[in-house]
């Protein structure tokens, strides 16, 4: 597989299969809103753009990146949303990088979305696809974020060698700057467990592909069952998989 990482701003040409990692938090708070019942995230342009869909949608939830803010419903924290019921909703996210990223490289034919807690089933999928070139958009700190890098890295091995150990991965990501500023508290909107949350690896069985609909990136959860030489693999039917229905559309869009 030819693998290329590369910031946001590095992006000058659409790629066939675009993988935007966001580790810290914006991905692993979109894995941990499926679980806790989400039926579909909407990536927004902007904060006023997410604030106009949910005033379209009362029924759909506001989450930013920071502190939280009048409008928003919820804050870009696992350690925060772990708790929230979300069941059957439409939770409408911006954040600074990832969401970004993934807007960045909607016009790709698939586009997934990552973080560690979702590492195993998307190189499950991407190997599923025989992805011959992959593009991984490393979100954050402009493309230099360790923990974005390192994910990245990391299900790009997995995606060709299955038992490929995270070990080293994780802990460049335990070492980096955004794990820095959550455990110190510089980043506002945040619990102490959000770096423990970010580096839980393969907590859920689904990947995130991303998808347009209705002119709107919409990102929605896919079950990956392990292929006959990965082993026995996450339990899919235990793990969190929000609505068996999800997967179908989503392999649909694929």
């Amino acid at each position: 597989m030819d693998a290329r990482f590369l910031g946001i701003a590095e992006l000058t040409e659409t790629p066939s299969v675009a993988v935007v990692v966001d580790v810290m938090r914006a991905f692993t708070v979109a894995a941990w809103a499926f679980a806790q019942g989400a039926e579909k995230i909407v990536l927004a342009e902007s904060q006023a753009d997410a604030l106009a869909l949910k005033a379209r949608h009362p029924g759909w939830a506001a989450l930013k990146d920071g502190a939280a803010a009048p409008g928003f419903d919820m804050v870009n924290s696992p350690g925060l949303l772990r708790s929230a019921d979300l069941g059957g909703r439409t939770v409408v996210q911006k954040t600074t990088a990832g969401t970004v990223g993934a807007l960045a490289v909607k016009d790709a034919p698939l586009v997934l979305c990552a973080s560690f807690v979702v590492a195993d089933a998307t190189a499950r999928l991407l190997r599923a696809r025989g992805s011959d070139s992959v593009t991984f958009v490393v979100t954050g700190e402009d493309g230099q974020a360790e923990e974005d890098l390192a994910c990245a890295q990391y299900i790009a091995r997995k995606t060709v060698e299955a038992g490929a150990n995270a070990a080293e991965f994780l802990r460049r990501a335990a070492d980096s700057r955004a794990a820095a500023e959550l455990t110190s508290g510089v980043r506002r909107g945040s619990h102490p467990d959000d770096v423990a949350l970010c580096l839980e690896l393969d907590r859920f069985p689904f990947a995130m592909v991303a998808t347009s609909e209705d002119a709107l990136m919409v990102l929605r959860p896919c079950a990956v069952p392990p292929s006959p030489t990965d082993g026995a693999g996450p339990d899919l039917d235990a793990a969190a998989d929000p609505d068996p229905g999800l997967d179908a559309a989503a392999d649909a869009s694929i």
